[in-house]
């Protein structure tokens, strides 16, 4: 009896909790009295506090989407907290979290500056021209109160009369949103200013394009085509689960990358690369990029992505699927929205090969490690070194996705695709409210396929196997040849760096691991003054002095290292890149156009 009145009163006790959390709401307030110093002014209202001494704030020290600790408590200054308009005392007891003694009242008002000056799709930026907000660098959630709702509430700048977000707005409220939990305000960017906005509707959703920076775009034109890729990304996986989309775009002089949310992104463009056909492309595949993690990662996803922990580093393996798929995939949705041509999706997917094989790197890191590794990810924190020990995710995932496209429409006869498997994953991911595991995604594509995908997985997931471009595209009746294959040509193995540009020296960046530099002991940061006698070109490996040689002769070269200066007699290796060219085979198999017909077509 008494177990069972202590179990009682413990749920008691545990309902009351989850009660009175789930009445704790938070407003937030930002206004921007100097814009023009990149700072943002922030207040923070909490209702339904608990009968607590004290409440914790915290910072996430991440952003979902961009796997690096980026510490964005470093620029919270000023922070304070008041009850009932008196000052309350207020504390720092570690580095992302604030600890407010509001003796036990049950509303608390926190006000802090956040400083933002990092130009980027996942950090906030704030000038006198616009405010870009990345949730996660400006919104403190109360500690343990993840699930709990928010509103957000934006005052303008002089002179700027737009907000553009996900987040859904408060009905008769202008620029006020709400969000049920912290989760969605983390995933919801907010573009303030006075961006043009301009609407398309695709796939029975409202699409706001959100473009600050002005450009030389053509909006008409880009309504088309997004909402093709739309269209072709939503039929992938049956549905979309959205009821409104917002894109922000960043258009600088020179920009790039991405950053998903749940129904948004933000996009990095070069305001003049639109004219160009290149360019056009370019910013086409970054859309249809971004898009498609709508679906993958952002509702597909490996189950460490989910609920997230904002104080850590979130660790899975199968980034390869989340970003490498991602990044096969806008290749094929514009082939077959007719924005590409075959021929640039075959060149495309060679050159994906070809990335991966001429990296050092891929052949000791595997594509689960890297995964691992993202937060060590050299993308973030560049190292002299990484080439030649890390391979992308995005760029081995690529090429795992093209390979395993093939492998099961070979298998079904060209019945099924790799698209098959995504849908069939999205589906399960929604059924089960859960992200997969890495069995769970394996066996899926076993069962879509109907064979084993142990040694597919042993090779190029977990393993550093080269990629046997032949047998695969050979599957579709293209035959791919390595025009570098037999040939003999010298190679140095060492490029100059950043460090050479404007200083009139050849400093070494980068030495390719098992080339002649590399055995020779060429090491980054030498300044090469000759080689053979002539004076350095920044262009080592064209030099004549290389070119001119044979595979195993030895070159002198002179260099300074450390103020001292130093001769290294150094054996040539022969170049170990690859350089793919596809023909498409007139006389192919039935077989073999059904597979291509798979892949290219619908």
């Amino acid at each position: 009896m008494f177990i069972k009145k202590s179990i009682f009163g413990l749920i008691v006790f545990l309902s009351i909790t989850m009660a009175a959390k789930s009445q704790v709401k938070t407003a937030f307030q930002v206004s921007f009295t100097e814009p023009q110093a990149h700072y943002a002014e922030v207040e923070m209202n909490m209702t339904g506090l608990t009968a607590k001494s004290y409440v914790d704030v915290k910072m996430p020290v991440w952003t979902p989407g961009s796997y690096l600790v980026r510490e964005f408590a470093k620029s919270v200054e000023g922070f304070g907290a008041t009850v009932a308009g008196k000052a309350v005392k207020a504390e720092k007891v570690n580095k992302n979290t604030w600890r407010v003694y509001n003796a036990k009242a049950n509303a608390v008002k926190i006000n802090y500056r956040v400083y933002a000056f990092e130009i980027s799709v996942r950090t906030a930026f704030i000038d006198a021209s616009h405010a870009f907000l990345s949730s996660a660098n400006i919104f403190m959630y109360p500690a343990g109160m993840i699930k709990t709702p928010s509103t957000v509430k934006i005052i303008p700048f002089k002179g700027w009369d737009k907000v553009s977000t996900g987040l859904e707005p408060v009905a008769g409220q202008q620029f006020t949103y709400t969000a049920p939990d912290f989760d969605i305000l983390y995933d919801s960017p907010l573009e303030v200013g006075n961006q043009e906005v301009f609407e398309f509707t695709a796939a029975g959703v409202k699409h706001e394009v959100a473009m600050y920076g002005g450009g030389n775009y053509d909006k008409e034109r880009l309504k088309v085509d997004m909402a093709k890729i739309v269209e072709q990304e939503t039929a992938v996986f049956g549905e979309n689960p959205n009821k409104h989309y917002t894109f922000i775009v960043h258009n600088y002089a020179q920009g790039g990358g991405g950053l998903e949310h749940l129904n948004s992104t933000v996009l990095g463009a070069s305001r003049n690369a639109y004219a160009s056909e290149r360019g056009y492309q370019g910013f086409l595949g970054l859309v249809a990029h971004e898009y498609f993690h709508l679906w993958n990662v952002k509702r597909l996803r490996p189950i460490a992505l989910g609920p997230f922990d904002y104080d850590n580093e979130n660790y899975t393996t199968n980034l390869w699927i989340a970003e490498g798929f991602t990044s096969y995939y806008p290749n094929k949705v514009m082939l077959r929205a007719g924005l590409i041509t075959p021929e640039g999706f075959i060149n495309a997917n060679l050159g994906g090969i070809g990335t991966v094989m001429n990296t050092p790197g891929a052949k000791v890191n595997s594509a689960a490690e890297s995964s691992f590794d993202a937060w060590i990810n050299p993308a973030y924190r560049p190292s002299e070194n990484a080439n030649n020990t890390f391979i992308s995710y995005y760029s081995k995932g690529q090429v795992i996705g093209n390979l395993m496209d093939l492998e099961i429409i070979n298998a079904t006869k060209g019945a099924k695709s790799l698209d098959d498997v995504m849908k069939a994953m999205y589906i399960q991911c929604k059924t089960l409210k859960r992200g997969y595991t890495d069995a769970e995604f394996k066996a899926m594509v076993e069962k879509v396929s109907g064979i084993s995908f142990t040694n597919f997985w042993n090779k190029y997931v977990t393993g550093t196997v080269d990629v046997e471009f032949a047998k695969y595209f050979g599957y579709a009746g293209i035959d791919v040849v390595n025009e570098n294959e037999g040939k003999s040509v010298p190679y140095l193995g060492a490029n100059a760096g950043r460090a050479s540009m404007g200083s009139g020296k050849v400093i070494v960046g980068s030495v390719a691991r098992g080339s002649g530099a590399w055995n020779g002991g060429l090491n980054v940061n030498d300044e090469v003054v000759s080689v053979d006698g002539v004076p350095a070109e920044m262009s080592l490996e064209r030099m004549s002095q290389i070119t001119s040689k044979k595979v195993g002769d030895v070159v002198k070269i002179s260099i300074v290292r450390d103020g001292l200066k130093k001769d290294l007699d150094i054996t040539l290796t022969a170049n170990p890149a690859v350089r793919l060219k596809a023909t498409v085979k007139e006389d192919a198999t039935p077989l073999q156009l059904a597979v291509r017909k798979k892949w290219m077509g619908n």
